[in-house]
């Protein structure tokens, strides 16, 4: 039997610190949940490699799923904000809550628009909320300011109009700010530049409170929907006088435009001979740009645009609902007529959603799944506390499409 030579000093040197590597593995294994993901010795040798890089962001998450979309798939799809550096708050709190819920595990982009430039301190607080990326944007002067040829006279007399039949906000001056973002939101914003690479936008200026464990822009395209919502109610008449008018206009030049599938019932209760008021609540939707860059859509807002109704009336508008906030108006558009008719008329009624399982609130209402969706979302609302079924809900008009 051969004798056992000792080790030289190199070699117990290694040997020791092999035997202390190895201990640390199985200590910080069984120590930290979530270390046996990241102990390979490739990544190991990539975690000190990467320290050599002196611009390299400190890691403070190892779980890779938090930096990138896991999914397999991934629509072509973006949020949108429209809002003002004065909104910070509110935009942080919107955003906060649809990361938290749904897109810290899928990591979609962010466009912000604003009829001026952000701050450096607004850029930077917002990029703070989210690991996606944010783009933040400047609205053309054509698409935001009232148009040269508005009779200002006109508007004037109709905003009087409105105060003297004591129309909420009728004659304050941040309601003209409000409609101005009505018109960009109708004919305008799916053609800025920082949203011309994507197909699907989710407008999120709401508090949610359900988690999502799957991708509402993917089911959104694989079912064939280009638009959807989860509250619907109906307007406030005297701000849309000639509105429905101008859509009859419009149908009857027009009938190539029409969906032989449509909703109709669901704006109207007499075949198209009146609007009943129903519409969409656009503080959440989630819809398919290329619906309204479509000949028809196009075709439909410029006929609509030449009547002047954003500014002689108040067309978009839901001052009915709006917070007592002076500048919410901008942040958070309530709803849009124009919007919710076109999706009406000019798609299936098939292609039209209902996201019942997304919880969300927007003062004064909101949405709340119940059931096995409540439970599986861990929702934080009421289930009892949803404007679904109140007096003044257009769900059933919506519903009933489809009885």
């Amino acid at each position: 039997m051969a004798a056992l030579l000792p080790l030289s000093p190199s070699r117990r040197y290694i040997t020791a610190v092999v035997a202390l590597v190895i201990g640390l593995h199985y200590l910080f294994s069984v120590t930290f949940d979530g270390y046996g993901r990241v102990s390979s010795l490739s990544n190991i040798t990539n975690q000190l490699v990467s320290t050599n890089d002196t611009d390299a962001k400190p890691v403070v998450n190892l779980d890779i799923s938090y930096y990138t979309n896991y999914t397999e798939r991934r629509a072509n799809a973006t949020f949108v904000l429209l809002c003002r550096n004065n909104d910070l708050n509110g935009v942080i709190n919107s955003m906060q809550s649809a990361e938290d819920r749904f897109n810290r595990r899928y990591n979609y982009p962010w466009v912000l628009l604003n009829e001026e430039p952000f701050t450096e301190e607004f850029k930077h607080r917002v990029s703070l909320i989210t690991r996606a990326p944010v783009h933040f944007g400047l609205i053309p002067h054509d698409h935001w300011f009232q148009p040269d040829w508005i009779d200002e006279n006109k508007a004037r007399a109709g905003r009087q109009k409105m105060m003297a039949q004591r129309i909420i906000y009728a004659g304050m001056s941040h309601v003209f700010f409000y409609r101005n973002m009505c018109r960009f939101n109708s004919g305008f914003f799916f053609h800025h530049e920082l949203l011309q690479p994507y197909r699907y936008y989710w407008r999120p200026d709401v508090r949610f409170f359900c988690d999502l464990d799957y991708d509402p822009f993917l089911y959104m395209e694989d079912h064939d929907k280009v638009y959807s919502f989860t509250i619907s109610l109906p307007e406030w008449e005297p701000t849309i006088k000639t509105l429905w008018s101008a859509v009859t206009e419009f149908t009857e030049a027009h009938p190539e435009y029409v969906q032989s599938h449509n909703a109709m019932d669901f704006l109207s209760n007499d075949g198209g001979k009146t609007y009943n008021l129903c519409h969409f609540w656009s503080n959440f939707e989630i819809a398919d740009m290329d619906f309204w860059r479509s000949e028809a859509y196009q075709a439909f807002f410029n006929h609509l645009e030449s009547k002047g109704g954003f500014y002689y009336e108040r067309w978009g508008d839901a001052a009915s609902t709006m917070k007592l906030n002076p500048f919410v108006a901008f942040f958070s558009p309530t709803k849009l007529d124009i919007i919710s008719i076109a999706a009406a008329l000019f798609a299936r009624r098939d292609q039209i959603h209902f996201f019942r399982d997304i919880g969300y609130r927007h003062d004064p209402f909101q949405h709340c799944p119940s059931g096995e969706q409540w439970e599986a979302g861990r929702c934080a609302c009421d289930p009892k506390d949803t404007f679904d079924y109140h007096e003044n809900s257009c769900l059933k008009k919506f519903e009933g499409l489809f009885s």
